[in-house]
């Protein structure tokens, strides 16, 4: 008899709980209804400003420089801000943080505006020869006293490398390796949704290359540099699936911004915005139209109304809404003719400054620099006026006309007539500069359409050698030994 009680009681209790499952199921059919049925009944414009839930928030900014510092102090700066990582390529950085007063300072119209809640995180510390990854600390291909060829040890370097991440991956994915001991679990593998690239271009890819696994079909890259050309060196060497690649957002930003040097040496955190100007952001399509993207819907599917990634629709309302930016979102074709422009420009004065060795206004008054800018500008003209993404546009002929370059050109010269070009800032103190992504871009999409760009690919190799010149003073051609490279002593 008590058992029959015992029975008919846990049958009740599990008809209670059957009951309760169905109506917490019935519920979230309920919701969930609502929620399309809400989202149905919003017009196109109204979906694409409605509010997104489950939204990952933290911005991630890969590049301190100046540029760098003022868009995480702009981010820092909005109400209800966003979590901002920075990401750091040098021990000396992560030192100075942590020493400092762990906040941005920036120099705005006389008055110093101190912001601070930044996250910072040092990115693993690899440098790439022959083709193979080597990390902090590890001996270079040069170094070994054999009788190979530093190829052929690279090919042997990345075959061991192969068999130890077999090895690896045969192991507990909780066990971590002892070059990653010192780092946080959750910092090494947090996928990064949000990231804006305020790099140099020809660095950009070395860098990438150590978030590559961190980086989701899903996630947004947004680059503020010079040049262009970028995006497509990514897509061959790190994203060559077009179904694993990021979505990607591009900027052209006129700010004016500078690090003193004198207090660059003091504190590496502290910028002085010298001019306000604005950012233009588009967000780029995505080429793959398979299921599970986040642009678009596949053949035979229904359309889906959301064309953006809800990440890029995310960092370019944060983007935008931030008043020190004055950011402003265009059509890609729009941004396109933009940075086109922009690359016109930046190939007659950067290049010429940097043979010069003079400030962006000596360029001025000058018929024998005026000859060679025009025939420079003719050329940049009828290759960018021929590119196939421009065709059938209307008033392509007199935009990109070298009349109304050059008129872009003097303009831009007497504006900051008293600037120094960042090329020739970067010649003199020894760095890589961006040319092969400004006349390189050029020379590249004139070979594409048959036309020469003679005077393009002059300027630049005069450029490149110029930077060679000044690379072998600073290291004067003095011959080290292993482990006195001063070049690598900053790491």
């Amino acid at each position: 008899m008590e058992a029959k009680e015992v029975n008919d009681g846990s049958a009740a209790t599990d008809s209670l709980e059957q009951r309760r499952d169905e109506d917490m199921e019935a519920d979230d059919q309920d919701e969930v209804f609502n929620s399309k049925t809400m989202q149905d009944s919003l017009t196109a414009i109204d979906r694409q400003y409605a509010a997104q839930p489950d939204i990952p928030r933290r911005v991630h900014i890969l590049g301190t420089g100046s540029i760098g510092k003022l868009v995480a102090h702009s981010l820092r700066g909005l109400p209800n801000p966003p979590p901002v990582t920075l990401l750091l390529h040098r021990k000396m950085l992560l030192r100075a943080w942590e020493a400092g007063k762990q906040e941005i300072t920036m120099l705005d119209d006389g008055v110093e505006v101190k912001r601070s809640g930044f996250d910072v995180e040092l990115m693993p510390l690899t440098r790439r020869e022959h083709g193979v990854d080597l990390k902090d600390g590890q001996a270079s291909v040069y170094d070994f006293d054999t009788e190979a060829k530093p190829h052929e040890i690279a090919k042997q370097l990345a075959a061991e490398q192969s068999q130890q991440s077999g090895k690896q991956s045969q192991q507990p994915t909780d066990a971590l390796s002892e070059d990653d001991s010192d780092l946080p679990a959750e910092a090494a593998e947090e996928p990064i949704h949000n990231l804006i690239v305020t790099l140099k271009a020809p660095t950009t890819l070395s860098v990438l290359r150590r978030l590559r696994p961190r980086l989701l079909p899903t996630s947004t890259i947004c680059l503020l540099q010079n040049g262009m050309g970028v995006i497509d060196t990514l897509n061959t060497h790190l994203f060559p699936d077009p179904t694993q690649r990021p979505n990607y957002m591009q900027g052209i930003i006129t700010h004016g911004v500078n690090v003193p040097p004198a207090k660059a040496r003091i504190d590496p955190f502290y910028a002085v915005h010298a001019g306000h100007g604005t950012i233009a952001l588009g967000l780029l399509p995505r080429d793959d139209l398979t299921p599970g993207t986040p642009r678009g819907a596949a053949k035979g599917e229904p359309e889906n109304p959301d064309i953006w990634a809800k990440s890029s629709r995310y960092l370019l309302r944060t983007l935008t809404r931030a008043p020190v930016l004055c950011a402003v979102g265009f059509t890609p074709l729009e941004l396109l003719q933009q940075q086109l422009e922009k690359l016109a420009v930046n190939s007659v004065l950067n290049p010429l400054t940097v043979l010069l060795d003079a400030r962006n206004g000596s360029i001025l008054y000058n018929f024998a620099l005026t000859r060679t800018m025009r025939l420079l500008l003719a050329e940049t003209s009828l290759i960018l006026r021929s590119l196939p993404e421009l065709r059938n546009l209307p008033n392509i002929n007199a935009r990109f006309s070298a009349a109304r370059l050059e008129t872009l050109v003097v303009s831009v010269a007497n504006l900051t007539s008293n600037n120094i070009s960042s090329m020739l800032a970067d010649v003199r103190a020894g760095r890589q500069t961006e040319v092969e992504f400004i006349n390189g871009y050029i020379v590249r999409r004139g070979e594409e359409l048959g036309i020469k760009a003679v005077v393009n690919y002059a300027l630049m190799q005069v450029v490149l050698g110029k930077g060679m010149i000044g690379q072998r003073e600073r290291r004067e051609d003095v011959t080290f030994e292993k482990g006195m490279d001063p070049n690598a002593a900053d790491l």
